[in-house]
């Protein structure tokens, strides 16, 4: 399965190489990323989804497995998942007031891409392998958590059907999301300077070059424009307040990423922040070939071919003749910290999370399968993802030596 290409000391040299490339303009930004790279295998994987499809390109062993074909989250990896509000456009009045104020499902699809169904389900099981310390799972442990993964996903990719029961973690996380206020979400991003909300300077935001500052209303006015009626804000909410260089992520690490506060509903407490990030070509294209879709077009379109309620306002524009996905960032937004997760979560969430992909990959389908995937299919799966998960963590140490 393993080719001479796939030496992780000569992997871990691109990795570097690619990586201050993409950052070099912004200073800082590399030590930054190779900081939150280097915290876990877990958090190497989020920062490197090219390397993914790099490994399997050059060993074409490893890409085979069982059929069935359809948009794909493109980076499926146990942090990919979280809360949310939801759109509940189209839903009559009634209905809306029923509907959950918070819900939990696959939430970042920056890498989606019409593709086979397996290198989805290979990436998000390989990321429950490099995570399995941090869920506190030995070896043994970890291996049952995947077969559980892999069998609830099987299981909700062939049949429409419900999702298995609410896990105790993900049920607190929604409970817990749901009653978040706007101001708290504001208090945590901003500061009121002589009476206006702006965001706070430092780590996590800071000003936008003038050239680019010059292009983002017109760039947010037209990400407004392109909204659906029934979503769309009176002009007045959508006015903006102030926007700042967002520097948040991982893997996006060096993409723009503008945070823009508005109106919103008025007042001090009353803004919305909006997050415009930079999309290009998905990590998959390295093995599927360079995608026709505009890219920003392709994570909206992938989003709502996978998920039946997407966040509220998703859009898209161009700023400085990049292409631009436009979300709004809600306080019901948050994610599981894995590290707080108990032992006896770990089984009713693998199975969640593959129940969640498997329904995801049924609803985006171009090419079903005519059978479920046997228990052989899976286990040569997971063998694969054995294996891939030992080249990353050997390309994680070694740019962790590289680095130190």
């Amino acid at each position: 399965m393993i080719t001479r290409k796939l030496d992780p000391l000569r992997l871990a040299a691109r990795q570097l190489k690619l990586d201050r490339a993409r950052t070099g303009h912004h200073p800082g930004i590399f030590e930054r990323k190779m900081l939150r790279m280097s915290a876990s295998p877990l958090a190497f994987l989020r920062g490197a989804a090219p390397l993914f499809y790099e490994i399997l390109a050059e060993s074409p062993e490893l890409a085979k497995g069982p059929p069935g074909e359809g948009w794909l989250v493109g980076d499926a990896h146990l942090e990919n998942f979280g809360a949310y509000r939801p759109d509940h456009l189209g839903m009559s009045a009634a209905l809306k007031k029923k509907a959950a104020k918070a819900e939990f499902n696959l939430n970042d699809f920056d890498d989606a891409v019409i593709g086979p169904w397996r290198f989805d389900v290979l990436r998000l099981t390989v990321s429950l392998i490099l995570g399995g310390r941090e869920l506190g799972a030995d070896g043994t442990r970890t291996i049952h958590l995947c077969n559980t993964l892999l069998s609830a996903y099987s299981a909700s990719a062939f049949a429409v059907g419900p999702l298995p029961p609410l896990p105790h973690a993900v049920k607190a996380l929604v409970t817990a999301v749901a009653t978040r206020s706007g101001a708290e979400l504001l208090n945590a991003r901003t500061e009121i300077v002589r009476g206006k909300r702006r965001f706070v300077r430092g780590p996590r935001y800071e000003n936008l070059p003038r050239e680019i500052a010059r292009e983002v209303p017109a760039a947010f006015a037209k990400f407004v424009k392109g909204l659906p009626k029934g979503e769309r804000p009176k002009r007045k909410q959508m006015e903006i307040v102030d926007a700042a260089m967002r520097i948040a992520g991982t893997g996006s690490l060096g993409s723009l990423r503008v945070a823009i506060l508005v109106r919103g509903y008025g007042g001090i407490d009353g803004g919305w922040v909006f997050d415009m990030k930079e999309q290009g070509q998905p990590s998959a294209s390295l093995l599927l070939g360079r995608q026709k879709l505009v890219p920003a077009q392709r994570v909206i379109d992938g989003f709502r071919s996978c998920v039946e309620h997407t966040i509220k306002m998703l859009g898209a524009t161009r700023l400085a003749k990049r292409s631009m996905f436009v979300r709004w960032l809600a306080p019901q937004e948050d994610k599981l910290n894995l590290r707080n997760l108990r032992d006896a979560d770990l089984d009713d969430l693998a199975a969640y999370l593959g129940a969640l992909l498997g329904t995801a990959h049924l609803r985006g389908a171009t090419r079903r399968p005519k059978k479920k995937w046997s228990a052989s299919d899976r286990s040569e799966l997971l063998d694969r993802a054995i294996v891939i998960a030992g080249i990353h963590e050997a390309v994680y140490l070694a740019v962790c030596k590289a680095t130190e």
